[in-house]
Formats: structure tokens, sequence, C-alpha cells
């Protein structure tokens, strides 16, 4: 395999990592979140329903792929995005899912009539 091949298909598995790391609804939840402004582990547990542990689990996987990143101040840790290619890359799969949402009934489009 040539040396283009080889960092073509490293970026492929690198793009597959990264929408692993992006298929748990919860880390979803998260990085929406933190699009709209840093927030505590306490913040996120209170908007997201979820158990702190659980919250906790998935920012540490976060911080470890480099999506997010934690600001310690004393005893509380307030996290961000590390830069906003990934809050671009989640808002377009929600409104990309939002767009199809099988629930929704088709529209159907009906053909212009002309005017003359």
């Amino acid at each position: 395999m040539s040396s283009e091949r080889m960092e073509i298909a490293s970026r492929w598995l690198a793009t597959a990592d990264l929408f692993k790391v992006l298929s748990a609804p919860l880390r979803i939840g998260i990085i929406e979140l933190l699009v709209e402004r840093p927030r505590n582990v306490s913040e996120l547990v209170d908007a997201l329903g979820a158990p702190q542990p659980l919250i906790s689990q998935h920012l540490r996987i976060l911080r470890e792929t480099c999506l997010v990143q934690g600001n310690r101040s004393g005893r509380e840790t307030t996290y961000s995005l590390m830069d906003d290619h990934v809050a671009h890359i989640v808002r377009d799969a929600i409104a990309h899912t939002s767009e199809h949402d099988p629930s929704k009934p088709k529209e159907t489009h009906q053909p212009r009539k002309d005017p003359t």
C-alpha cells in the first residue's frame, strides 16, 4: 500500500473512531450543552437527568479523545469544548436527523402549476 493510501486509511480510521465516541446519546447531549457554554458536572447532571458517575464517565471519554477539556478551580471543574469542529458535527447531525425523522409524516410535493 502506498504511503498516500495509508494516510487516507489512517484518516478514515480516526474519523470512524470519532463517530464511535459520538455514538453514545448522552455524549451528544453533553456536547450539545457545552456548545451553549462551559458547564460543571452538577449542571450537566441537572440538565441531562443522568447520575453523576455516568456523566463523569462520559466526560472522561470525551476528555481522553480531546473533544472536551476541564478547567479546575478549587473543588469544581468546568468543562468546555476543545474547539468548534465537534460542535459543527453534532449540530449538523441533529439537523439532519430532525429533517429525516421517520415519525413525522412525509410531505408530498405537489408540482407547481404553470401561472400561464
